[in-house]
């Protein structure tokens, strides 16, 4: 089952997918990554999803958001249920922390969140897809409101497993995770061209240490492998999915020098742009 919906008044896009196979498993091959969020769920076997290039275990009974940064592949896609919406879908709470677009979900937490469903939130989720496929059915004027309605649903049941599973040992101090968030942001905002902490640590007030302990606190990845992380993710897009050489991506992603980029990228990835394009040929 594969079935999209348009709102008239914002023209935002939500596609969903179910049991089908489909052109959203390698959508963002194809477009601009950041316009759009997905949230992947498997509720079969363990199976393979290739994600900015590395390759990951989708284990049985999981979840997973896809953030706006990432390009995807599943091995089936047919046995995976996918919410891919655009921003402009779903974006109607983006002064709530841990719900909008920019929230808790998509911008507060740092790697693939590969999250475990027990038998209760398995349960929950049947039941939401079941909500999705009827509410499909349904053409009226309301009918954008309701699967809003039910994206929110979907992911505040997400938000939950993440806080659940990444946050548990943590105290929860919503002002100094939502400065993770914010950093993250920023970071999104301006990685092509800054590339230093002081620059984003002096847009949110604070000191390069004051941010260093904050993320060390969460367990979180440092804010410099954050900002080369992000460099290094949008480096792979581009070498994977163009035909841009070596030096037009570096000075993309706002390196002056192609050869510095260049051992930036193999100090990172501990291979050079053409081993990584010729792994992915084969």
């Amino acid at each position: 089952m594969y079935l999209t919906h348009t709102s008239n008044k914002t023209q935002g896009t939500l596609f969903f997918s179910h049991q089908e196979v489909s052109e959203i498993s390698s959508f963002r091959e194809k477009t601009e990554a950041g316009d759009f969020l997905t949230i992947a769920l498997n509720l079969q076997e363990n199976q393979q999803v290739i994600i900015n290039g590395v390759a990951y275990v989708f284990p049985q009974f999981s979840i997973i958001p896809l953030v706006a940064n990432q390009v995807f592949k599943f091995e089936r896609a047919e046995q995976i249920t996918i919410w891919h919406y655009t921003r402009d879908f779903y974006c109607l709470v983006d002064n709530n922390f841990e719900l909008s677009c920019l929230g808790l979900l998509f911008s507060g937490f740092s790697g693939n969140l590969f999250l475990k469903l027990d038998e209760n939130y398995v349960k929950k989720l049947e039941l939401l897809l079941q909500m999705f496929m009827e509410e499909f059915k349904t053409r009226d004027t309301i009918q954008t409101d309701m699967l809003q309605i039910l994206v929110k649903h979907l992911v505040i049941i997400t938000t939950r497993l993440a806080k659940e599973q990444y946050l548990s040992d943590k105290v929860y101090e919503e002002d100094k995770f939502d400065l993770i968030r914010q950093f993250n942001l920023l970071v999104e905002y301006h990685y092509k061209k800054e590339h230093q902490v002081q620059f984003y640590a002096g847009l949110l007030n604070k000191s390069p240490k004051t941010l260093s302990n904050v993320f060390a606190h969460f367990n979180y990845s440092t804010p410099s492998e954050i900002i080369q992380g992000r460099i290094i993710t949008e480096a792979k897009r581009l070498f994977l999915y163009t035909n841009k050489s070596s030096k037009e991506i570096a000075y993309e992603l706002g390196f002056s020098d192609a050869g510095h980029f260049s051992r930036f990228f193999k100090n990172a990835t501990k291979q050079n742009p053409s081993e990584l394009r010729k792994s992915q040929s084969l």
